[in-house]
């Protein structure tokens, strides 16, 4: 299939919670590989299956810089089983795209989730990559960056997303 339509804010979709997956098959083998050309086209360090309409518990990241080989990691019906400190950072989002804002959240976390190959596993993440899982798993509960910033912020960038949506049609 390839490169997949990433969904913007305010589409509501976006704020749907992905299901659980049962099983690999091959269509969800499909599916992983044309998020990884959807999220390395756009270019991101994360996607989850909900921002392209895909309603799972899938998400994927690769916080590799653009000197280091792909580190490509798959989460399929992840959990955060411990979140301790704090970190903020300077996050985007490709469903808000040109927006850029400081968020804070977790500074360590450990996060269990089965793979591509459908083991599981446990993972310990401090920095951009905590940062990064935190940030997709929102998604796949239907949390957005939005959701932490204050109204004023809030307001600020529903207008320039509403806008830029309005511009689209």
């Amino acid at each position: 299939m390839g490169v997949r339509t990433i969904l913007h804010y305010p589409d509501p979709r976006l704020r749907e919670a992905g299901k659980r997956i049962e099983k690999m098959t091959p269509e969800l083998q499909s599916l992983i590989e044309d998020m990884a050309e959807t999220m390395y086209a756009a270019p991101g360090v994360g996607l989850a299956a909900t921002q392209i309409g895909e309603l799972l518990q899938l998400f994927i990241i690769d916080i590799a810089s653009d000197d280091e080989p792909s580190d490509l990691r798959v989460f399929i019906n992840p959990e955060i089983i411990e979140a301790t400190g704090t970190i903020t950072w300077e996050e985007g989002c490709l469903s808000f795209p040109g927006v850029t804002e400081e968020i804070t959240r977790s500074g360590q976390l450990k996060v269990r989730a089965l793979d591509r190959g459908f083991k599981p596993f446990e993972l310990e993440a401090e920095g951009l990559l905590a940062v990064a899982v935190q940030h997709e798993y929102d998604h796949l509960q239907g949390k957005l960056m939005i959701d932490h910033v204050g109204p004023l912020k809030k307001r600020i960038i529903n207008r320039k997303m509403q806008k830029r949506a309005e511009a689209e049609l």
